[in-house]
This record gives structure tokens, sequence and C-alpha cells, in this order.
């Protein structure tokens, strides 16, 4: 009997145990955590109230820091749109897959992380704004922008063909999001839902409530407005952003047309755009009734006050106007993204979600006298990261390290146990989420722009960045090299690439330099490359 019974007993263990090791995939899934990634499209880090609240306040995307962490040191490695959500998707630099700027292909045969995640069991979706291809790779589901998109009535992009919807594109997207996790998903599988906005990308065009909230009230310029670009290279000089010659006043400041013609002003072309082309009459009637008072009341104002203003005078009303409607899509932004993060508090889905809050890359806002992104300058190259994961983040906290986009597949690849590809190129956050300082041993970020000539006319650089000290170098039609001290210098004024005082600071930043375009396989070669792609393409 006793015997009998101790075979039982083995037996029955031998069956728990193994019941642990053949265990099927999909039961062990639902505890792995759920990933909600939000980007948005051009998102400054200094219009985020956890970074700074000299323009606006952003509780809801605020409630990421208080909750979980905040990256101060967070870039890319191309400041611009397509390239960046390229590298983002690979985990690879731009040279790497193929998407060095807006217009080059993206080399299909890139492995994606959605594609990973979708083949380790999770459910996947997209919403919003990809901004290349129609078919994403790896996603279930999918409603996508074509392009650029539109904020008013914008048509999506699904697998069963074209639809437009009616409305606002932030509010839109979030619906969208909302109801896949509310009533599409499989409870019973994991989630990554990829939610991105389309604002505040150029013309920045807010809602009827944000047009009318915002157009009344007046933000602080920053101190660099009027810079002269007097003590740095040619690539500040020449580049064509400026807010006094280069942001459009109907386009971009929402002056009526007909305002321009009755003053007699010589007009940019390029200004019927909007208003003549094919995105505001995309507006329905009751749409305008709310529109068409505040374009007035800016018609009006424009025609009174413009003929009389100095030429500084008119850079800060434009600046204000820029502001007014920028800041208004991040308002709509914020208040969206907390009807999110309460839909997960409310459903439970909180407490095993991790949440990523981040944009494509930074943004000017009238500092250094620009508007738009694509220099290794800090409004441009540093980008807003912030990630919630409860019981894995400690509430509250901040990181200064310098991560990249780079990092953000190996770091969801880690997060839900699954296996990254060798030849991904980031560097995986845990270490930083957990607590784990001491196994992150990276001290310097890489970053190579390429799309000149063209939009905007930033010349084509390549740079190393660290704590303390940015080092680029500008090629193509110019054979100049920059270095700012990042500790002393923090607006990036003068470059003190001549300085004897820093000659030891540049030697060793070019050998890392060096160093780094080997790891990350750049080269001089490459360059020369996609200079002829480019030329090729013109």
């Amino acid at each position: 009997m006793i015997k009998r019974i101790f075979s039982f007993t083995l037996l029955a263990l031998s069956a728990w145990l193994l019941s642990f090791c053949q265990e099927p995939e999909e039961a062990t899934l639902p505890n792995r955590p759920n990933i909600l990634f939000i980007m948005s499209d051009d998102h400054a880090y200094q219009a985020i109230s956890a970074y700074s609240d000299q323009l606006i306040q952003t509780p809801s995307i605020d409630r990421l820091a208080e909750e979980g962490m905040l990256f101060t040191n967070a870039s890319v490695t191309n400041s611009i749109c397509a390239p960046s959500r390229a590298t983002i998707l690979t985990g690879k630099h731009t040279h790497i897959n193929g998407k060095i700027d807006n217009m080059m292909p993206f080399d299909t045969t890139q492995v994606t992380f959605p594609q990973l995640f979708q083949q380790a069991g999770y459910q996947t979706a997209m919403y919003g704004k990809l901004h290349f291809g129609n078919n994403p790779k790896g996603v279930d589901d999918f409603m996508i922008l074509p392009g650029q998109g539109s904020y008013i009535n914008p048509r999506f992009i699904t697998s069963q063909g074209d639809t437009t919807i009616t409305g606002y594109v932030t509010d839109i997207i979030t619906d969208l999001t909302i109801n896949w996790l509310d009533q599409e998903r499989d409870p019973n599988k994991p989630f990554l839902m990829m939610y991105l906005h389309k604002a505040p990308h150029r013309a920045w065009w807010p809602s009827p409530e944000k047009f009318r909230a915002f157009a009344s009230k007046t933000f602080p310029e920053p101190t660099t407005l009027f810079d002269d670009y007097a003590s740095r290279g040619t690539a500040a000089r020449e580049a064509e952003m400026t807010i006094a010659y280069e942001m459009l006043l109907s386009y971009d400041n929402k002056v009526l047309p007909q305002a321009i013609t009755d003053l007699g002003i010589s007009d940019d072309p390029r200004n019927q755009r909007y208003f003549e082309g094919s995105e505001y009459p995309r507006i329905n009637e009751a749409q305008s009734t709310l529109y068409q008072p505040i374009l007035d009341s800016i018609a009006e104002s424009f025609k009174e006050r413009w003929p009389t203003m100095s030429d500084k005078e008119k850079r800060s009303w434009k600046y204000q106007r820029y502001m007014q409607d920028y800041l208004g899509c991040i308002s709509s932004v914020d208040d969206n993204v907390g009807r999110v993060l309460d839909y997960l508090d409310t459903s439970g889905l909180a407490e095993n979600t991790i949440v990523v809050y981040t944009s494509d890359q930074g943004f000017y806002l009238g500092e250094h006298g620009w508007f738009d992104k694509r220099f290794i300058y800090d409004e441009s190259f540093k980008t807003p990261l912030l990630i919630r994961w409860p019981n894995v983040i400690a509430a509250g906290t901040t990181s200064d390290e310098m991560v990249q986009n780079l990092d953000f597949a190996q770091t969801f690849l880690e997060a839900a146990g699954i296996a990254a590809p060798n030849d991904m190129q980031g560097e995986s956050l845990m270490p930083l989420l957990t607590g784990d300082t001491a196994n992150w041993t990276r001290n310097a970020v890489y970053y190579h722009y390429y799309e000149y000539p063209g939009e905007h006319a930033v010349k084509r650089h390549y740079g190393i960045v660290t704590k303390d000290y940015k080092l680029a170098h500008f090629y193509y039609d110019v054979d100049e090299w920059e270095l700012y001290d990042r500790q002393k210098d923090p607006q990036e004024m003068t470059s003190v690439y001549d300085d004897p005082a820093y000659a030891q600071v540049v030697a060793i930043l070019r050998q890392e330099l060096d160093e780094l375009r080997k790891k990350y396989k750049d080269s001089p070669e490459l360059d020369q490359k996609y200079i002829e792609l480019y030329t090729n393409k013109e």
C-alpha cells in the first residue's frame, strides 16, 4: 500500500512539474505586460509641463511622469518624421533601414518589432499616423492616416479599404483606440497598441473649442527668438525655417487669403494651399460655423495691426499665432491621452500595462527664431519620453541618461520576454526602468541627418552627443565642425570648436565619433552613397 501511494505521489508530482515545462504558450501570455505606445508628431518636450510649465499645462501626460519615469536626455537618431518612425519600428539607424528621409523608400525586408510581438502571441493594433506605407507589418488591426493625414474629417486606410470619419482627428484616433481596447481586443491575449497622433504637426489646426480658447492667449517669447546666428556656422545661418521669413501667413498663421490680398502684400503661393486646396474645404457647414468667426477675428486683427508693425513686432505677432494654434493642438492631445489613461484605470488594464508617451522628434517653438526640427541642436534632437509601468518603475523618478528612440524596440521586446534580433542596434532601457543603473553603460549617442538639399535647407550632418558636449560635422556643400558645451551653454548659442581651451575635448570626441560610426556601420562611403541616391532621385 505504501509503495502504491508513493508511486501515485511521484506520478502526480511529475505531472505537476511537467505542466510547468510544457504549459501551452497561450496560457502564459496574459501574464506578459500589455504595451500602449503613444506617439505624437512634432511634440516639443518644452510643451509638456512635466518638462517646463512656461507654455502649457499637460496634466494627463504629466501623470506618466508622476506615476513613472521622465527621461530628460531622450533623443532621436534623425530628426524628421518618417525616418524616426522607421528607427522606432526596426531598432536600427536610418542608414541601415533605408529610410534616411521622408522620400527615400523603407527597406521592407526589415523586421519590425510589432512583427515579433505578433509572432509571440500578442494581439497588435495601430491607429493614427504611420507616415509611410499603407500596410503596416505585424499588426492585426489598423486604421492609419494616408501620409500626413487631415485634421478635420480625416480619411483612414484600413485593411478593408479607405473610410472617412467626421470630426477632429485627435478625438477620432482616441475613439478608435478606446473602442479597440474595449470591444475588439481578445481579453485572453496581451496587446501591443500603437496609438499615434497626427497632432501637433504643421499646419497646427486646433479643434474649434481649442481654437477659440487659445486664440486669445499670450505666451512668453523664448529668449533666443531674435537670434542672429553670429556665433555658429553656415548651417544655422542658411536654414530656411524662420518664423520671420519662412512661416506662412495664411497656411501657418491662419490669416484668410483675402486679408493678405486686401493689404496688397506680395504673397507666397503656398499660402493658398490650406484654404483653397484640399484641407479647409473638407469642413462641413456646422464646422464652418464654429471656425469662421475665429478666422474672421484673426483676419481683422491682421489687417488692423500688420501695416504699422515693425519687423520685430511682426515676428512676435507670428510667434503668438503659431503658439496659439500649436498649443491648442497639444491641449487636445493631452485631453485625449487622459481619456485613454482613464479607460485603462476603469477597465483594470492599467496594472499590467506599460504606457509610453513620446514624439517622433523635438520641435522648435521659436527658439533661435525657428519652427520645425532637423538639427542636432537640442530643441530638435531631444524628444519627450515618459514611461509608466506599475510595480516595476518607481513612481516619480527621473533619468538623465543618454537614451534614444533607437532603444524602444529592444526595450519592449525584453519587457515582453521576446528575444530581440542580433542586428538591432539599440540598447534595452530595462536597467534604467528597474533601477539597475549599474548595468547601463552608454555615455554617448549618434545622430545623422540627410535631407539636403531639401525643405528648410538644413545641411547634412552627423555627430556625437554626451551629457556634457555635442560635436557635429556639417558636410555635402560645406565642411564645418561645431562643438557645444551643454553644461555652460545649454541654449547652444556659441560653437567652441575652434577655442583652444576645448582642443582636447575636440580630439577625444572626434575619436569617439569615429568609433560610434563604426559601431553603427556608418561610414564616409555610405555618406557618398546616399548623396548619389538623393541626387539621382532629384
